[in-house]
């Protein structure tokens, strides 16, 4: 399970389906609808936050924007209806390391998308996250 910091107009077709799917599952975990994954280290940003629900209903709803932009049919109604106007501190280190984490997953899956993003150095981040200076976090499961 991954619930990327970057924006998810850098994910490919199967990369963004996979996140939709992930985060509609990590939405049942916080509203306490399922009982596997709880523990999971990609919930804790946003089971520290002040209302984790709407935390991820916002990050949701920018995953359907993008998918919206791309012509595909996420189903909207499945997210949850508070939206957080907050933003999750990420750090810089942590956003770094899932964009290597994603270009050497886009070399195999999809090395013309890959190419298109090449000259980027620093990814802009999901809306979500406000990125400060930082390590790759603890909980990340490095490579």
């Amino acid at each position: 399970m991954r619930l990327w910091t970057l924006h998810p107009k850098y994910l490919d077709a199967k990369g963004i389906v996979a996140l939709w799917r992930e985060a509609l599952l990590v939405q049942k975990v916080l509203q306490g609808a399922t009982k596997g994954y709880k523990h999971h280290p990609q919930l804790l940003r946003f089971a520290k936050t002040k209302n984790p629900s709407a935390a991820l209903a916002s990050y949701l709803k920018a995953v359907h924007e993008e998918s919206v932009r791309r012509d595909y049919d996420f189903d909207a109604s499945k997210i949850g209806a508070r939206h957080s106007r907050g933003k999750i501190k990420e750090t810089h280190g942590q956003l770094l390391y899932e964009w290597q984490h994603l270009k050497r997953k886009l070399k195999n899956r999809d090395p013309k998308r890959l190419r298109e993003f090449a000259s980027i150095k620093t990814p802009v981040p999901h809306p979500l996250f406000r990125i400060i200076p930082g390590k790759v976090r603890e909980w990340e499961k490095v490579q």
